[in-house]
């Protein structure tokens, strides 16, 4: 959707836009408004020499595609007048009424808070936020259409102003017009701000992109016609529409999967648009006759809709020459909510406030996310609940009895047993889906039943924070943690402090530990202490808020001995072989006779052998800090067979910083090699950096990282000679 260009920025460009759907509409207002806009913001110009009332135009007329009422219309006219120019709340309230002059008010507000500021006062200012959204929605509506305008001329900033507007948009307003169900601006804002943040990126999928088309041709055209024939033939009236997914989905996509752009084969994606449910499913079913349909990809958002109101049936076929395509199939109601998400509340046709039947309710929206979100949660517990739930999508599964679960994609076991009930989530201790037994960190999936086994004084335990991936089930087991084990934090903390304040060459005093207490906004110095045992606060945080200076200027390499926090004083540690943990990553560390103990990533598949000896796990952490490039890590990387590849990513890893520490070639083929090459690293950071400059490599097929369960019995530190470390006395 482009926005407002010069010929539409008169009141009569705009009234014509909002007659097509709303022929009733205030046309005396709307001019009204237009009028006395445009004479605040006289002499007030944009960055980029336009008249500055341009931009209050441009987002009405957003608005105004979505199809929607005068006053949210009214409102995008004046949303900058009262904080920009003489208007006053009163004068605006007095000639077009309290509900337009509440609502620019609203806008206002918003518009003042820094939603990307610090930790505490970004929760502030999310619970706001959610406050206006509570009292009337179409001031986030405003606000979004206010964000999509200035992304689309952002070019006029400064450039520091350009990322600091980009970052927000991707971290806050794009994830918010997704959960609204708005998904068409979801994309758009999340585009603009990629073509902001990494210019690179972006032009390389570009570039990507036309070299695809010169070499297979037209597919959307070439889909788009097999489809309508197939639907054709079986009598079934649809309009079918397909497109190419944007830059940054795609872009999005090759992160999840650290594959590169010509692995990637769901890089197309097509609209089937019927005209009832029944026929929705008949569709379906002509499109899995005709092609092969991926196991795995398929959602039926219809039967379950997501509390957006967003309903659409959503599988992935195999196309023309094996190519992978999305498909998406709903009705033309289905289809307006989910261009409009909430917003279809207020949305006008033929001069009626529309009535969709699939239209979520806004208020009981709003009420349901302050659900699940824990307003009366601290500060970060509910800005951690917001970043969870609030940017994800949702999976749907089963209890044994039949109920459905709704759980943000990448949810748990666990997160189930706490969507249940706070009591069946502290007292599980495990978990079978489909009727098979799974560890607890198993990933959930759409359709999955359920069933949680609770035991009888079973307490929620420190690793499961890491195992969880809700806000409820963060928060609850928080709290049990805090009533439970709060002498044992006290103590791990007590330790985590002594070591990161050494690390500046300072002590952790009770007198540093009650300031840091004052700044952070907690009751005592014991509180601190105990909040970085149960990792709520980082060592950092801490250190930061006493000595910022010397926190933000230490540059000194963590000595391997210190390395690890949380082992009994005497004793050994060793990272296991068969996950290779990273300073970065999350870590638990199983006791082993004779050998100490041996660290593992919390989500290594080797753990769920130790499932039934609670006794035998460790609660760990890294030391924050600069770690030595001295951690092994293994590659498996796909390259190309010509002269000179193998020399060039050697060479590019050695750029990263990284020491190749052993290679060796596990597949040959006449077109390419596949070998493991086994890496020195600092931190997980570094591992991301050294496989995104690979995936960037043309003559590099794919990387990943080479983990191996089976290699339980052995640790990193045990290839060649034996480097168990004790810890200091």
């Amino acid at each position: 959707m482009d926005d407002a260009s010069p010929d539409l920025l008169s009141p009569e460009a705009l009234l014509d836009a909002v007659r097509t759907y709303n022929p009733k509409t205030n046309e005396k207002l709307i001019r009204a408004a237009f009028e006395y806009g445009e004479r605040m913001h006289d002499g007030q110009f944009r960055h980029s020499g336009e008249p500055y009332f341009t931009h209050p135009i441009a987002v009405a007329s957003i608005l105004a595609e979505q199809k929607l009422d005068d006053a949210t219309l009214i409102t995008a006219l004046l949303h900058d007048t009262i904080e920009d120019t003489k208007s006053t709340f009163s004068e605006v309230a007095s000639i077009f009424g309290d509900e337009i002059a509440i609502l620019v008010d609203g806008v206002t507000k918003l518009t003042n808070l820094q939603l990307s500021s610090s930790e505490t006062k970004q929760a502030e200012n999310f619970r706001k936020l959610f406050m206006a959204m509570a009292k009337d929605l179409r001031v986030i509506l405003v606000k979004l259409a206010d964000r999509l305008h200035n992304m689309r001329t952002i070019k006029a900033m400064r450039p520091e102003k350009q990322v600091q507007k980009a970052r927000e948009t991707m971290d806050i307003y794009a994830p918010l017009a997704g959960r609204m169900g708005m998904q068409w601006m979801r994309e758009e804002l999340e585009d603009l701000a990629f073509r902001v943040l990494n210019p690179e990126g972006r032009a390389s999928i570009m570039r990507r992109f036309i070299r695809l088309q010169k070499e297979t041709g037209d597919v959307i055209h070439q889909i788009t016609g097999d489809m309508r024939s197939e639907l054709a033939e079986h009598n079934i009236e649809a309009k079918v529409f397909g497109r190419a997914k944007k830059p940054y989905s795609i872009w999005r996509k090759m992160q999840e999967k650290e594959q590169g752009f010509s692995r990637l084969s769901d890089i197309y994606g097509f609209r089937v648009i019927a005209t009832s449910e029944e026929d929705c499913y008949r569709v379906l079913g002509v499109i899995h006759r005709r092609w092969f349909a991926v196991p795995g990809r398929f959602k039926d958002y219809i039967s379950q809709p997501k509390t957006n109101g967003y309903r659409s049936i959503h599988t992935t076929v195999s196309g023309r020459d094996g190519k992978r395509v999305e498909v998406q199939i709903r009705t033309q109601q289905m289809h307006d909510v989910a261009e409009t998400g909430v917003a279809a509340h207020w949305s006008y046709r033929d001069g009626i406030r529309s009535q969709n039947p699939f239209a979520v309710d806004p208020v009981k929206w709003v009420a349901s996310l302050n659900e699940q979100f824990g307003v009366e949660d601290d500060h970060e517990d509910f800005l951690e609940a917001v970043r969870l739930e609030m940017y994800s999508d949702q999976v749907f599964c089963f209890t044994p009895k039949g109920e459905v679960v709704k759980l943000p994609r990448g949810a748990t076991p666990l997160d189930f047993a706490y969507a249940i009930h706070t009591r069946i989530g502290s007292a599980c201790v495990g978990a079978k889906v489909d009727g098979l037994r799974v560890p607890l960190w198993t990933r959930l999936k759409n359709g999955q039943s359920v069933e949680v086994v609770t035991a009888e004084g079973q307490q929620p335990q420190a690793t499961w924070l890491d195992i969880a991936a809700t806000g409820k089930a963060k928060s609850a087991i928080r709290r049990a943690l805090r009533e439970q084990d709060r002498e044992r934090f006290i103590r791990l903390g007590s330790e985590l402090a002594r070591s990161a304040f050494e690390h500046v060459g300072k002590k952790a005093t009770d007198k540093a530990l009650e300031t840091a207490a004052k700044i952070l906004r907690l009751d005592s110095g014991n509180t601190v202490l105990a909040r970085l045992g149960s990792s709520e606060l980082t060592t950092s945080n801490v250190v930061n808020a006493v000595y910022p200076e010397l926190a933000q200027h230490t540059d000194t390499s963590i000595d391997r001995k210190r390395a690890v926090i949380g082992l009994s004083q005497g004793q050994m540690h060793e990272r296991a072989l068969c996950c290779q943990p990273l300073p970065g990553e999350r870590i638990v560390g199983i006791t082993q006779r004779g050998r100490g103990v041996v660290v593992h990533a919390i989500d290594c598949q080797a753990l769920s052998g130790f499932e039934d000896e609670p006794q035998r796990w460790v609660d760990l952490h890294w030391l924050e800090g600069t770690h030595p490039p001295i951690h092994t890590a293994r590659l498996d990387v796909t390259i190309g067979n010509d002269a000179g590849v193998l020399g060039r990513i050697c060479t590019l890893i050695g750029e990263q910083g990284a020491n190749i520490s052993d290679l060796a070639f596990v597949d040959r083929k006449p077109d390419f090699y596949r070998l493991i090459l086994s890496v020195e690293l600092r931190d997980a950071e570094h591992l991301h950096s050294i496989i995104s400059a690979l995936m960037a490599e043309d003559d590099v097929a794919e990387v990943a990282r080479h983990q191996n369960p089976n290699d339980v019995n052995e640790s990193v530190d045990n290839m060649g000679t034996n480097l168990g470390i004790q810890a200091p006395e």
